[in-house]
């Protein structure tokens, strides 16, 4: 699902007001629950800027593994905020471990973008994306089919706890409507 224009012209304008960190890129976390469009919004981002994306989904240790991804993304946002070259390790699902990492740019953007993007420390920006829960389930079961499908309740249960203890409040959040009222349409 690919974002709308003004989701994606809106995060552009928050972003151009951003003040450029004392070291280290300016980090956009993109953030949300699984199926809610991260990944697309993150590649639109990329595209209009020249970003480099994190894929969040790359960290995770595992089915159970958000909590544990979302400090090895704390040390990532550490290293980025000291300009210092952050080596992002890379989880191989099939060897079920991590087998490469990937060197991150000390200047420039980097788009944080994936389950627990928001709840790693500060960031410049963090847009949240929210859906309706049957919407994001057959998203996400579209997109990653019986993969996916068993470990959809405990993954749900991971984010509901990680959610609950969210320490940053997003800047702006777009999606479906929520408890809080309704948010700009995402797509």
């Amino acid at each position: 699902m690919r974002p709308t224009h003004e989701v994606v012209q809106e995060v552009l304008a928050l972003l151009a007001a951003v003040p450029a960190p004392a070291a280290g890129p300016t980090v956009v976390a993109v953030d949300g629950r699984s199926g809610s469009g991260k990944t697309d919004l993150a590649a639109a981002l990329a595209e209009r800027t020249g970003a480099v994306v994190v894929h969040v989904d790359d960290l995770y240790p595992g089915w159970s593994g958000l909590a544990a991804a979302v400090d090895v993304l704390s040390g990532l946002l550490a290293t980025l905020r000291s300009g210092a070259v952050a080596h992002q390790p890379v989880w191989d699902w099939s060897a079920h471990a991590y087998t490469r990492t990937v060197a991150l740019p000390t200047s420039g953007l980097v788009v944080l973008e994936g389950v627990g993007a928001g709840c790693a420390g500060p960031v410049d920006l963090l847009v949240e994306l929210v859906a309706d829960p049957s919407v994001r389930r057959a998203r996400a079961l579209a997109r990653d089919g019986a993969t996916f499908a068993p470990h959809w309740d405990a993954w749900a249960a991971q984010e509901a706890e990680l959610f609950s203890r969210r320490p940053l409040r997003p800047d702006v959040t777009f999606g479906s409507a929520t408890a809080a009222g309704a948010v700009p349409a995402w797509a």
